[in-house]
């Protein structure tokens, strides 16, 4: 089931993990699907960061190489 017309997405972990996992978020108070999709936004935030720095130094050393032509 999901919500806000977000669409569903399937992954595979074994019986013995997703059970602990269950225990693990109850325990603190969040659900499986709301700790998968806040690692997930925090994943990607981080790489899109990375990637906004990268490009950032490309054009740096773009504007260098340029500028001593």
């Amino acid at each position: 089931m999901t919500t806000k017309g977000t669409p569903g997405r399937m992954v595979r972990i074994d019986d013995e993990v997703w059970a602990a996992y269950g225990q693990l978020c109850e325990a603190e108070g969040t659900s499986r699907a709301d700790d998968i999709r806040r690692h997930v936004h925090s994943r990607v935030a981080a790489w899109r960061k990375q990637q906004a720095h990268q490009r950032a130094a490309q054009r740096r050393l773009d504007n260098l190489l340029d500028s001593e032509s």
